[in-house]
């Protein structure tokens, strides 16, 4: 480990337990989607703490904050919304207690990816103490809804909160590692209909949900010859839900509906994805479409798209990707792996939508994310937070290039 590498975590240690304490809070705070505000008001909380430069709510409900104030801009985002716990009986332990227990916090969100949120606030307190690079700015974005829509967020700041910026770094769980793709999605609707009748004279009607049976058993199949690409992966297609609707219980069913989530590796785009779903054997008078997102924050602005999340990857040999491997490197003192995401980011509207080059940095295991059992080791948290303090350092270094370049973008 070079002597940069030293000072920066050592001096990210000394901030340790005040990480633990704010990534506990944040954890003892229920925050699903569409309600975030009491989340969102401890992370203000905390930026203003902190002393950063600039801290607001957007009119979206996202927390920002800013250090600097150079014309290359730098953000760091970290969804603060988290899925549901289930069946609360199913945990080891309270899932909103923040457990600080054998090296590890654990709780509804300690992965996915409030881990990231208290990391990145104490690494741009560690920045501006240090002092930002002379034409840096870096933003922070708590950013909400992510769970329910992934990238709105991103795309209400860079569309309508004016805030642009030249590179993106994700909060997603990587394992410390840098992850530079994703492949997208698009969840979708099948709709059958029927006839209505008693149940006691079924052949009278015609039962939606029979419709409905062939058309499943067709997506079953249809997953089995979904293309796949040598980085992302194999495209994927699953029933998630099933719906009717029917008079009564003692009726037929005169309309049947399944949800569907489709996975898009590299080369697949929504109109080829809605070409396969109507070609089906069994697809016949069915409708297919495209859902659409209309809901409120919890500021009350209205957030409105197709659920629709393109594909997306950076190039490997891109300034950012090795920026950030590099500043790892400085860090941690091992060459970082170069990967990519199993499921979807807020990377789908920076990179995907705006071709903004995105990477993804953070503690925790993917494969903990949405479990039981999610934890991150707080000596992780530690690690996190010195790279992402000196990731400005070193992207200023490679401005030019960074500005310069163009970013394959996912189709």
């Amino acid at each position: 480990m070079s002597k940069v590498g030293q000072d920066v975590l050592a001096a990210a240690r000394r901030h340790e337990q005040d990480i633990v304490a704010f990534l506990r809070d944040m954890i003892a705070i229920q925050a699903e989607s569409l309600s975030e505000g009491r989340r969102c008001e401890r992370v203000r909380q905390e930026y203003e703490r902190l002393g950063l430069d600039e801290v607001f709510i957007d009119r979206l409900g996202n927390v920002i904050a800013r250090v600097g104030d150079g014309p290359f801009r730098i953000l760091m985002d970290g969804h603060i919304d988290c899925v549901g716990v289930g069946d609360p009986s199913a945990w080891d332990y309270d899932p909103f207690q923040g457990k600080h227990h054998d090296g590890k916090v654990y709780g509804r969100g300690a992965v996915d990816e409030l881990p990231a949120v208290a990391c990145m606030a104490y690494a741009a307190k560690m920045l501006k103490e240090r002092g930002v690079p002379d034409g840096v700015t870096l933003y922070l974005s708590a950013s909400i809804m992510e769970e329910d829509c992934d990238g709105y967020c991103l795309l209400h700041l860079i569309e309508k909160e004016g805030i642009r910026p030249d590179v993106v770094v994700l909060g997603e769980p990587t394992d410390l590692n840098v992850y530079r793709g994703q492949r997208g999605r698009v969840e979708l609707t099948v709709t059958t209909k029927g006839v209505s009748s008693h149940a006691a004279h079924p052949e009278r009607g015609v039962n939606a949900i029979y419709k409905m049976v062939p058309i499943i058993a067709d997506i079953e199949a249809l997953n089995g010859r979904l293309p796949a690409d040598d980085f992302l992966g194999k495209g994927s297609i699953v029933v998630s839900s099933i719906e009717c609707t029917t008079p009564s219980l003692n009726a037929v069913p005169d309309s049947a509906r399944i949800y569907v989530d489709r996975r898009m590796t590299t080369g697949e785009t929504v109109d080829g994805v809605l070409a396969e779903l109507r070609a089906l054997p069994h697809i016949g008078s069915a409708t297919v479409e495209v859902l659409n997102y209309d809901v409120k924050s919890w500021r009350g602005e209205r957030a409105q798209q197709e659920k629709f999340y393109p594909t997306w990857v950076v190039p490997e040999e891109h300034p950012l990707v090795q920026g950030v491997a590099e500043t790892v490197t400085t860090v941690l003192g091992t060459r970082p792996k170069i990967s990519r995401w199993s499921f979807s980011t807020n990377g789908v509207a920076s990179m995907g939508r705006h071709g903004i080059p995105t990477v993804g940095f953070a503690p925790g295991l993917e494969e903990l994310a949405h479990t039981t059992a999610e934890w991150v080791a707080v000596e992780d948290l530690v690690r996190a937070t010195a790279v992402y303090s000196l990731i400005p350092e070193v992207l200023a270094t490679r401005r030019d290039a960074l500005t310069a370049s163009t970013a394959a973008r996912g189709s």
